[in-house]
């Protein structure tokens, strides 16, 4: 058996994504609370029930039409996985598995397809197909999520690039995977999009208070541990799950790190500039969040108001 036929079986056999136990949860529910780093693997195991998060359909369809075209090219499948945080996180979750023994993790989509390989990449994806079960109604309803994630993925990395920052992959990765932690939501709470319209009504610093008060968990914590199983690098899942303990973190300690304070900032001025609110809580939806620590962001990142609004400008052009 090949290193990646075992590492892609292996991988088989554990659900990609996990839905936490109420006690590992309830860690989370402070307003900062760091994520726990010493279960084992058979506690994690022992107390995750497995739900995955499907690879978005028409992402399927347009892969497979490239690779029947009498020339498949990796770069137009590799810009097709980055727009879809399923396929982005099982190619990168491969790819930095230990059969592979890579000295550094691999963050770029990119880099990963070209290592893998098409034929490898394809068996990967088809893999996912198999295990995606969804209704229409189901597929209508995470549609929003998806378009939501793939525009976070790249206003983080525009602006990263906007303000000099060495890693737009990252920026991007990060905004990709941001909110990974919704489809779990969506698949096992009907109501869960309801609630988020109601988070986003303006009565709640952050929408992840009343997703505790209503579940008893939320999806940070879920999307924590989401990156974690799909072996994305630390700091991006220590972000993931730390992204709303913004009260606790105000005034930017020196303790907390600063490559992670600028990554932090990126996604909190991308989720911003792309209407994160409103595409997640409807047309009437309030960024809380935004209007309360927006000051302490842009002073960090060296922005004035009329650099963000430049920066909004540039970035909204460019997407258009």
């Amino acid at each position: 058996m090949t290193q990646l036929s075992q590492a892609f079986q292996e991988g088989l056999k554990r659900p990609v994504l996990y839905f936490l136990d109420l006690k590992i949860m309830q860690w989370n529910l402070e307003a900062y609370c760091p994520m726990p780093e010493t279960l084992s693997e058979e506690q994690l195991n022992e107390a995750l029930l497995g739900i995955k998060i499907p690879p978005q359909p028409q992402i399927l369809v347009d892969i497979t039409m490239e690779q029947v075209s009498p020339d498949p090219s990796l770069k137009h499948i590799s810009d097709l996985i980055r727009q879809d945080m399923g396929l982005s996180g099982a190619i990168l979750k491969v790819v930095n598995s230990p059969y592979f023994g890579l000295s550094n993790n691999i963050v770029s989509v990119e880099h990963a397809v070209s290592i893998l390989g098409l034929n490898s990449v394809i068996n990967i994806i088809n893999g996912l197909a198999l295990k995606s079960e969804l209704s229409d109604e189901t597929i209508i309803e995470m549609n929003r999520f998806w378009d939501h994630a793939s525009d976070i993925a790249l206003i983080s990395a525009t602006i990263a690039k906007e303000t000099g920052y060495p890693s737009a992959d990252e920026a991007y990765l990060l905004g990709l995977f941001h909110a990974c932690g919704m489809p779990l939501m969506m698949t096992r709470y009907p109501e869960y999009p309801k609630v988020v319209a109601e988070a986003y009504s303006g009565k709640y610093e952050r929408i992840i208070d009343l997703e505790n008060e209503r579940f008893n968990t939320n999806h940070a914590v879920l999307g924590y541990y989401t990156a974690k199983s799909w072996n994305l690098p630390q700091h991006i899942c220590q972000l993931i799950g730390e992204q709303y303990n913004l009260k606790a973190i105000r005034q930017w300690q020196e303790n907390y790190d600063g490559h992670r304070k600028t990554l932090l900032a990126i996604l909190k001025i991308a989720m911003e500039i792309g209407d994160s609110h409103r595409k997640l809580g409807g047309p009437n939806a309030k960024n809380v969040e935004w209007e309360t620590y927006s000051e302490d962001i842009l002073e960090f990142m060296g922005l004035s108001v009329y650099d963000f609004e430049n920066i909004k400008s540039n970035v909204r052009e460019f997407s258009s």
